[in-house]
């Protein structure tokens, strides 16, 4: 990860009553369980929307729909040790495979090793929530 290079990253809130859909991880050397918002990285010659549009079909099979922007966070971070800079563009979202919106959790389809869960705002405001800065949007 370090690589001194910023990754530009489009990453969607996508919500279902008052919980919102997030990858639970966790970094061994912190010891620290965290959540994130679904979405990746932005290939050169990518807009952020066409990115968001390409992940959601990656990681859940699904198309997703009433896509907004809602701003951009810069993040500077250290995960397993290693330090890591984003440019993050920030949207809004709708899932077109409504089934989702009805698992408990969902596996990532492009990393075995990875879900999502839906989890509730109060939760995430109080947790380890990233990229910094992503709370005051949910």
């Amino acid at each position: 990860m370090e690589n001194n290079r910023i990754r530009p990253l489009a990453l969607a809130i996508v919500k279902k009553d008052n919980k919102v859909l997030v990858q639970v991880g966790f970094d061994s050397k912190k010891n620290e369980k965290f959540y994130r918002l679904p979405g990746g990285g932005i290939e050169f010659g990518e807009t952020g929307v066409v990115a968001l549009h390409r992940e959601f079909m990656e990681e859940f099979e699904s198309e997703i729909d009433n896509v907004k922007s809602l701003g951009v966070v810069e993040n500077i971070f250290t995960y397993e040790g290693n330090t890591g800079h984003e440019l993050v563009m920030i949207y809004s979202a709708d899932l077109i495979k409504e089934s989702l919106y009805n698992e408990k959790e969902i596996r990532i389809l492009d990393n075995d090793s990875s879900y999502a869960i839906w989890e509730g705002v109060d939760v995430l405001r109080g947790s380890h929530f990233y990229p910094d800065g992503i709370k005051r949007f949910v």
